[in-house]
C-alpha cells in the first residue's frame, strides 16, 4: 500500500519548513501569497488531500489593520527618516493592507504621549511609540492594552511590564561603546562629560549607567562630571558645553546620549582650531557627518532604521492578525558604528 503525502512531502516539495505549510494549512498565521501557492503546487505534484485548502486560502480577502506611531521632532533628520523607513516597511508587506497615522510630538510632555496614543487607540489596531517613562503613560498603555490595542515601545522602553514589546538599542551596551571609544582616543586622561535628554528617559538613564560603570571598572584616571541633562536640545547643549570647557581645561571627553549634538559640535568647533575633546554622539545627520570628516566627532552611533522598521511591522502585525501569546518582550538590535573613516 502506497504511503500517503505528508506535510513534510509538501514542504520539501515547496522549498519551505514543514512549520510554514502548517501555518498555512490551519490559518494560524499569515502567509505570503507567493509562499501559498509555492505550497499549493507543491501539494498538487505530491498528491498531498488538503491541496484544495491552500488554493482557497489565496481567494481569501488580504486582512486590513490601522497601524498608529508616534514620534518626536517632526522637523529633525533622524525622525524624519524614521517616519520615511516606516511607510517603506509598510509597503513591502503584501500579506496585510496596512494603513498608518504617523504622529510627532512636539515636547516632553506625558500628557502630550498621553493625548496622542488615546486618540491613535480610537482607530488603530497596534501602537508603536517612542515616549517618556511615566506613571500616567503606564495607565494610558494598560487601557489600550484592556482594549486589546498592543503598543510597541520604540528606542526608549516605556510602560514595562505592559506593552507588548521594545524594540530600538541596547542600551546600557551603547553607553559602555562610547565610553571605551572616548577612553581609547584621548591622549591624557581627564575629565568626562555626559549629556541626557531629561530625568524620564529610561534609555538615556541606561546609556550613563553603562557609561559611568565603564569608567569605574576600566580606568580610574578618569573623572565623570555631574550628568547634565540638555532637553535635546541645540541651544542647551552649545551653552552647557561652553561652559564645561571654560570650567574643566582638562575636559577630553563628551557623549551626547541623546539629542542636541549640534550644539556640542558648535561649541567645540567655536573653542578650539584643532580637535582636542572626544566627542560621541548619535544618529547620523549632515552635521555629526560633518563633525566626523573634520574630526570634532569621534564616533557616531546610529539606530538600524531599516531594520528597526521591519522588526517593528512584524511585531505590529503578529500581535494583531497572528494568535497573540501574550509574552511581552525584547527586541534589541545593534548600533551602526561609524567613525571618521567610515564616512
Amino acid at each position: 500500500m502506497a504511503r500517503r503525502p505528508t506535510i513534510k512531502d509538501v514542504a520539501q516539495a515547496a522549498g519551505v519548513s514543514a512549520t510554514t505549510v502548517d501555518r498555512a494549512l490551519n490559518g494560524r498565521s499569515i502567509v505570503r501569497d507567493e509562499t501559498m501557492r509555492k505550497i499549493a503546487d507543491a501539494a498538487h505534484k505530491v498528491g498531498y488531500h488538503s491541496k484544495g485548502i491552500f488554493l482557497s486560502r489565496l481567494d481569501r480577502p488580504l486582512p486590513e489593520l490601522k497601524l498608529g506611531f508616534v514620534l518626536l521632532k517632526e522637523s529633525h533628520q533622524f525622525y524624519k527618516d524614521f517616519a520615511r523607513h516606516i511607510e517603506n516597511a509598510i509597503s513591502e508587506r503584501h500579506d496585510v493592507r496596512i494603513t498608518a497615522d504617523i504622529r510627532f510630538a512636539t515636547s516632553q510632555s506625558p500628557d502630550e504621549f498621553s493625548d496622542l496614543l488615546l486618540d491613535l487607540g480610537r482607530d488603530c489596531d497596534a501602537i508603536g511609540c517612542t515616549a517618556v517613562n511615566d506613571p500616567r503613560l503606564n495607565r494610558v498603555v494598560q487601557e489600550l492594552k484592556d482594549k486589546d490595542v498592543a503598543v510597541v515601545s520604540l528606542l526608549n522602553d516605556f510602560a514595562q511590564g505592559i506593552r507588548k514589546n521594545y524594540v530600538g538599542l541596547n542600551n546600557m551596551k551603547i553607553g559602555r561603546m562610547a565610553a571605551w571609544m572616548i577612553t581609547k582616543t584621548v591622549q591624557n586622561p581627564g575629565k568626562l562629560a555626559i549629556f541626557v535628554g531629561g530625568n524620564r528617559w529610561h534609555g538615556h538613564d541606561m546609556r550613563e549607567v553603562g557609561y559611568r560603570s565603564y569608567i569605574r571598572e576600566t580606568d580610574s584616571s578618569f573623572t565623570v562630571l555631574e550628568t547634565l541633562v540638555n532637553l535635546e536640545a541645540r541651544q542647551v547643549t552649545y551653552e552647557a558645553t561652553m561652559d564645561l570647557l571654560q570650567r574643566h581645561p582638562d575636559l577630553c571627553g563628551i557623549y551626547v546620549a541623546g539629542g542636541g549634538m549640534e550644539g556640542a559640535i558648535s561649541a567645540l568647533r567655536e573653542t578650539h582650531s584643532k580637535p582636542q575633546v572626544s566627542l560621541v554622539v548619535n544618529e547620523l545627520t549632515a552635521e555629526s557627518r560633518a563633525g566626523l570628516i573634520d574630526g570634532y566627532v569621534t564616533m557616531v552611533l546610529s539606530t538600524p532604521l531599516k531594520e528597526l522598521c521591519g522588526k517593528l511591522i512584524e511585531l505590529m502585525v503578529k500581535s494583531t492578525v497572528e494568535q497573540d501569546d501574550g509574552v511581552t518582550g525584547q527586541k534589541f538590535l545593534d548600533a551602526r558604528i561609524v567613525l571618521p573613516e567610515s564616512v
